[in-house]
Parts: structure tokens; C-alpha cells; sequence
């Protein structure tokens, strides 16, 4: 199995900055899809930004051009750098991994989970 550990939630104000990390346990990184993925209390989990073992990236209408999603895979890290934040991005946010991934933007689509990091963002 493969273990996600996020980091890097707080608290910030609007406007401000986070970068979030997750830490993978998997020893093939590289072929993994990864995916960022928040949850807002009473509200359904939804896709954030992914970024696949290609480097290829995609990102919710609601943080293009905010967020930036990278990945290093010799220190098997996903990274998520959100800018310009507002409080509708205050959230929980996880960090998923899967392969051979098709839709990825579902959160069924991947098979490994990383238990959360939270963010709020202050108006």
C-alpha cells in the first residue's frame, strides 16, 4: 500500500499564500497520478489540481490561475502552491495517488489517501 502524508495547512488571510506538500511512501513514485483534492464542511469533497507521471497538470475552474501543482520525484513530494487565496478555498485537503487513471478528477479514481491537511482562509 501506499501512504500520503500532507502538510503545510494554517491559517492565512485573503489574499494571502500556502504552499501544501504531501509525502508519498511508494516506492515507484513517478508512476503514480496524484491529485489534490479539499472538502468544506457539509459540502462534497471536490477535485483541486493533478498532475500525472508524465507531468502533465490540471487544475478546477475555481483555482486556475491561482494554484500551481508540482511534483519531485526523487523525493517522491506533490506539491501545492495556492495563491491569491480566498475564503471559499477554506477547506480540508487531500492528497491522493493512483495509477493507470483515467478520470482524474473523480475521487474514485484513485486508490490511496492521505488523511488531510486543513486550511482557512480569513476575510
Amino acid at each position: 500500500q501506499v501512504q500520503l502524508v500532507e502538510s503545510g495547512g494554517g491559517l492565512v488571510q485573503a489574499g494571502g499564500s500556502l504552499r501544501l506538500s504531501c509525502v508519498a511512501s511508494a516506492r515507484t513514485f513517478s508512476s503514480y497520478t496524484v491529485g489534490w483534492f479539499r472538502q468544506a464542511p457539509g459540502k462534497e469533497r471536490e477535485f483541486v489540481a493533478a498532475i500525472t507521471s508524465g507531468g502533465s497538470s490540471y487544475y478546477s475552474d475555481s483555482v486556475k490561475g491561482r494554484f500551481t501543482i508540482s511534483r519531485d520525484n526523487a523525493e517522491k513530494m506533490v506539491y501545492l502552491q495556492m495563491n491569491a487565496l480566498k475564503p471559499e478555498d477554506t477547506a480540508a485537503y487531500y492528497c491522493a495517488a493512483g495509477r493507470e487513471i483515467v478520470f482524474i478528477a473523480r475521487t474514485d479514481a484513485y486508490n490511496y489517501w492521505g488523511r488531510g491537511t486543513q486550511v482557512l482562509v480569513s476575510s
